[in-house]
């Protein structure tokens, strides 16, 4: 073992503004068979040395090789001879003490746990038509819909006839069937009829302990461990640094060649140890926010927030997602706690991703979970989303107005017959967080007026991972005596505002079959028993699944569900006026955003009770009443007095 010897210490930096910004390629390794350069940016580091190992644990290092200092806070070393196979950290020494070892922040491949970095033949990861994969075609933001899901939840259920339970591959896996005679899997997201799968974190993270997946150890994934690899956990050999890969890339083709696009679920706002994260094993602090007494700021609510506006952690950021994107073929990106980056990082962001593929769409939580040092006005929430074009926000006023406080568990909804104070959030839901005449902006929930520039900024949702299942809000919130019978109108109430509105529709998988969680909200560590969906529900309720999917076809058929521009949306939407506080009611016309119908008009009733409205006097088409959709049209209306069952909606046009 080579020994390393004293170099002289680094230049004191008094200020992170101070630190050199390395704008070089070959961060990590550039690896050849002839040889491998290692290159690290460690800024403050006295010494650096570079640790080589035959395995991806365990054991001690087969060498121990002293970095030279390079050039804008770079380390560097090269070694002459072909290193594949062999696994490496770096190790960097601080005012006398060495820390721990590090794969480095930039390393694309890991061993086992993601503790050390893995030299492989990258060939190796690459399917069978990898080169030729083609992604489905998108003409606009407004096309999307998109679908939440959990690798583990979505297949690991013993009814899910899937072979690869809970891992990349079981969404590779077509033809398979609950015992029911129901399609699971990639086909049910087919039958759906979804756009987009946006798949919870995938990055190597944190918790779950590779070396023991017997344990069946359960974790969402928002504990950033190495964030330009995929888990191992979902692999089926997670000890084999070129498997995660391949059946990542295996998973991503599957989906495109089957219609679907793929969005990935990222995480720069936070990493799951802050003493002990790559980051602070590299360049010690630079990479978090602290507070003015020099403690870590921690906006994220996990220990720690990242400094997008340092320059070298903005350039991380947009260098990963820009590796995701051409390596792994990725078409959209949701940003978990978007406010914690500033504005700046995630323009320059969207600009590098556009030159890769101008169809990525990119979207995030418009929100901090606590304060942080910096300034508002910089934040990337969605009061700011008009300063960043074609970048989209969650509406949580449009979650909580519809279906009742996230807050609070016994508030119910406007479709749960909640009027007060949930009409406007309402409407605001419907014209995609924009500017429009009819909407009273005072009226909203959490936002003081209009944020989005086009609706495509806005993402209508009423669940997600996070919180309860829509199922479980609606059974701790609604009252009465008829519970049990009604909330299967008031489920399909909500779903028909959802994909009826203006702007980005957002389901939680599980949601199209009524599945809960068994009333926990946070169920991030909860079993299987918890999260898995269940897809007997399918053929229990298949009848909303069916409206579900038969909705979804509706929006797709007519494009004046998916108006791309405020302008558009204030010539053709336009609310009628109800004289009843519980129906909000619209039409869309004439020949909205070159629909084939004149005019469509769709009204909801809120209440619990059965409502009645006047319509203009035209020849209608019905194509949605009493929880069904017709898509050919169904029966003729004349207008006039008409009414609207219970906790339903009515959609109808004319030619």
């Amino acid at each position: 073992m080579e020994k390393v010897k004293n170099h002289p210490a680094a230049e004191q930096l008094d200020s992170y503004d101070k630190y050199p910004v390395y704008y070089g390629d070959d961060l990590e390794l550039s690896y050849t068979p002839e040889k491998s350069i290692f290159t690290i940016w460690a800024p403050t580091a006295n010494r650096v040395r570079l640790n080589l190992y035959s395995s991806g644990e365990g054991g001690e290092p087969e060498e121990q090789i002293e970095m030279n200092k390079a050039d804008d806070g770079t380390w560097r070393t090269e070694i002459d001879r072909n290193l594949i196979g062999k696994f490496y950290t770096f190790q960097i020494e601080k005012e006398g003490k060495w820390l721990a070892e590090t794969p480095g922040i930039w390393a694309k491949a890991v061993g086992i746990n993601g503790d050390r970095a893995a030299i492989i033949d990258w060939n190796e990861t690459n399917p069978e038509g990898w080169e030729s994969d083609s992604k489905p075609e998108l003409k606009m933001y407004s096309d999307i819909i998109l679908y939440e899901l959990h690798h583990r939840d979505f297949s690991i259920a013993p009814d899910s006839g899937i072979q690869n339970k809970g891992k990349f591959l079981a969404l590779t896996e077509t033809g398979t069937k609950s015992p029911d005679g129901e399609a699971t899997g990639i086909d049910h997201l087919k039958e759906l009829g979804v756009t987009h799968i946006h798949i919870l974190p995938s990055f190597d993270f944190a918790t779950v302990d590779e070396t023991r997946l017997e344990d069946n150890t359960y974790n969402w994934g928002y504990d950033p461990k190495n964030y330009n690899v995929p888990d191992g956990s979902y692999s089926t050999d997670p000890a084999n640094p070129a498997v995660r890969i391949r059946e990542f890339k295996q998973m991503v083709k599957s989906l495109h060649d089957n219609g679907l696009r793929v969005v990935l679920d990222v995480v720069y706002n936070h990493t799951a140890s802050t003493e002990h994260s790559n980051f602070n094993l590299t360049v010690p602090g630079y990479f978090y926010r602290q507070n003015d007494d020099g403690s870590y700021s921690d906006a994220s609510g996990c220990g720690n927030e990242t400094a997008s506006e340092r320059e070298m952690v903005r350039r991380y950021i947009i260098e990963s997602v820009k590796y995701w994107a051409k390596e792994y073929h990725i078409d959209g990106f949701r940003f978990d706690l978007m406010g914690i980056h500033d504005i700046e990082t995630m323009n320059r962001l969207r600009e590098e991703l556009l030159k890769i593929d101008p169809t990525i769409f990119i979207y995030g939580e418009g929100w901090l979970a606590a304060d942080s040092p910096l300034p508002p006005e910089q934040r990337a929430v969605k009061e700011n989303v008009g300063k960043m074009e074609g970048i989209a926000v969650f509406s949580d006023d449009f979650r909580d107005g519809l279906r009742g406080s996230n807050f609070d568990e016994k508030h119910p909804g406007y479709a749960s017959g909640n009027i007060n104070g949930n009409y406007e959030p309402v409407k605001f839901g419907i014209v995609g967080g924009t500017g429009h005449p009819q909407v009273n902006y005072d009226g909203l929930l959490y936002s003081s007026g209009p944020y989005a520039a086009a609706p495509s900024q806005s993402v209508n949702f009423v669940s997600c991972h996070d919180g309860y299942s829509l199922v479980d809000k609606l059974k701790l919130s609604v009252e009465g005596d008829h519970v049990a019978d009604e909330l299967f109108s008031i489920d399909k109430l909500i779903h028909t505002v959802l994909l009826t509105s203006q702007g980005i529709p957002f389901i939680r998988g599980g949601e199209e079959v009524m599945q809960d969680k068994q009333g926990i909200s946070n169920s991030f560590r909860s079993p299987d028993s918890i999260n898995q969906i269940d897809w007997s529900l399918k053929m229990k309720n298949r009848d909303l699944f069916d409206y579900i999917k038969n909705l979804i076809i509706l929006r797709k058929r007519h494009p004046a569900f998916r108006i791309p521009t405020v302008d558009g949306l204030r010539q053709w939407l336009h609310f009628l006026d109800t004289g009843d506080s519980g129906v909000i009611a619209y039409t869309l016309g004439e020949y909205a955003n070159g629909d084939e119908w004149k005019e469509i008009l769709v009204a909801y009733n809120g209440n619990r009770h059965q409502a009645e409205i006047t319509i203009p006097e035209q020849d209608w088409i019905v194509v949605g009443r009493d929880g069904n959709i017709y898509l050919e049209g169904q029966d003729h209306m004349p207008g006039g007095n008409v009414s609207i069952a219970p906790s339903s909606a009515l959609i109808v046009y004319r030619q």
